[in-house]
């Protein structure tokens, strides 16, 4: 194709960026998508295992929640450090090692002959993730010239929603036709062509502007403090890890203060209301979230009798209402601004949780599990896109890339703590899940808990993001 202003389109630009239409660059983006899906494709993988991990383990619940929570745990707390050491010492190289790391975490949890042994495996392919996902995105930045970069992320974040929907669908058939295991060990192959096509095509970057100490100090007390708090929501009675938990998450705020500006997180970026506000938002709508789609699918099998794959089927309407609807979403919030979207996104959202508090013994996918997740995808596509614009836009530019990191921490992090303490507080504890009718109960109860979380997001929401967030001057364009 011709540039009308520029004659024939280079396919490699002077300036060592690479065009998207290149070969080059189609092998970098599938370098970047695969690397990222797999990521996506694991979480939605392994939560269709659960209830067939569980019996052959003789795990309990909080067993089950530790197999979810130990790889959120360690994914939150280093991930911003994962981001700063591909800075540092390469994009690619990083990239690659945090591949290969969450490939032989993935056959450690395949291998898995205790529960305990899972969980510990689950931590190591957290770590893996954390030097994996911050570098998918740093290297499209890196990589291609900026005129490309937009469509680049555009076909990035289409294709790992494409990656996320797939999970469910080959999660159900593998455990299904070859058991459990295969949900961890799937991921070896994928892994194994990421480091054949980004050693082969990806370039090396990094930024060589990086200097000072890295804050592993922060990392440690972040990891220690989700630790801890995690440790005593999940078991009861446990008071002491929760209360260190606590003091280690206020011993890090005064760190990184003292630190500022070369913290893991610089505090002077919370001097914007609206950043602080929308990470607010984050925190408690992706804590409803993570509950619902903890328990959805572990319902859906124990208490409604659906097999693996039509449980994993379920939330097929969410990934596809994604795909269709954030971009338009996002030129809408651009031009009325993220709050009226944003606020009745989330109180539809919370409608759809509403809805999936009637799914019980003997539900019908077509009258009451697909309207329940068609309403809450529909909520969900108002509010993403224009979320991640707000993060962007209420952040100066140089601290794009932190800003983005931090508001993917929180959302990990919501996951985390209420994973841990929401299934407790509703009595979902010890054989719980073998249990059809206590479980049945707790999930009601759980839905009613995740709604009025959204709740409580859709009224900061409204109280708090400026309607002219992303008015051009502030938004780029």
């Amino acid at each position: 194709m011709d540039d009308p202003a520029n004659g024939p389109r280079q396919r490699v630009a002077t300036d060592g960026h690479v065009r998207l239409g290149s070969a080059r660059g189609r092998w970098i983006l599938a370098a970047t998508v695969l690397g990222s899906g797999l990521a996506m494709l694991d979480s939605t993988v392994v939560n269709v295992a659960l209830p067939f991990l569980g019996d052959e383990l003789d795990a309990d619940m909080s067993g089950l929640q530790w197999t979810i929570n130990s790889y959120t745990l360690t994914l939150a707390g280093l991930i911003l450090l994962g981001g700063s050491l591909g800075d540092r010492f390469g994009r690619r190289r990083v990239f690659v090692v945090g591949t290969v790391w969450f490939a032989l975490a993935s056959a450690l949890c395949g291998l898995a002959p205790s529960i305990e042994f899972l969980i510990g495996a689950r931590a190591l392919q957290g770590i893996g993730g954390a030097l994996l996902t911050p570098g998918s995105l740093a290297i499209i930045q890196a990589a291609f010239v900026k005129a490309d970069r937009p469509r680049a992320v555009g076909v990035w974040s289409g294709l790992g929603g494409v990656a996320s929907a797939i999970g469910p669908l080959l999660g159900g058939w593998l455990v299904q036709s070859a058991g459990w295991r295969w949900a961890f060990l799937v991921n070896l192959p994928f892994a194994l062509l990421v480091v054949l096509v980004a050693v082969r095509h990806v370039p090396e970057s990094r930024d060589e502007r990086a200097a000072g100490r890295f804050d592993v100090l922060g990392s440690v007390l972040a990891a220690l403090a989700l630790a801890g708090i995690t440790y005593g929501l999940i078991e009861r009675g446990a008071v002491a890890p929760l209360v260190a938990g606590v003091a280690l998450g206020a011993a890090f705020v005064v760190l990184e203060i003292r630190r500022s500006p070369e913290a893991l997180v610089p505090v002077e970026i919370f001097r914007d209301r609206v950043f602080t506000a929308v990470n607010v938002v984050t925190l408690v709508m992706y804590a409803a979230m993570g509950v619902v789609f903890f328990l959805l699918v572990i319902q859906l099998q124990v208490v409604s009798g659906f097999s693996p794959i039509a449980a994993g089927l379920s939330l097929l309407p969410v990934t596809v209402l994604m795909l269709l609807l954030s971009p338009p979403a996002g030129e809408v919030a651009k031009r009325l601004g993220p709050r009226l979207p944003m606020t009745a996104g989330i109180l539809v959202a919370g409608l759809g949780f509403l809805w999936m508090s009637t799914i019980g013994p003997g539900a019908s996918y077509v009258l009451q599990v697909l309207p329940a997740v068609t309403v809450f995808g529909l909520g969900l596509s108002a509010v993403v896109a224009p979320l991640t614009a707000t993060v962007l836009a209420s952040a100066d530019e140089r601290y794009a890339g932190t800003a983005s990191g931090i508001n993917n921490a929180v959302a990990r992090t919501g996951g985390l703590l209420a994973v841990a303490a929401v299934p407790p507080a509703v009595g979902l504890v010890g054989d719980a899940f073998e249990r059809p009718e206590v479980f049945d109960a707790g999930f009601r109860t759980a839905m009613l808990v995740s709604a009025a979380m959204m709740l409580v997001a859709a009224l900061i929401t409204f109280l708090t993001i400026r309607t002219n967030v992303l008015a051009p001057d502030q938004a780029g364009d």
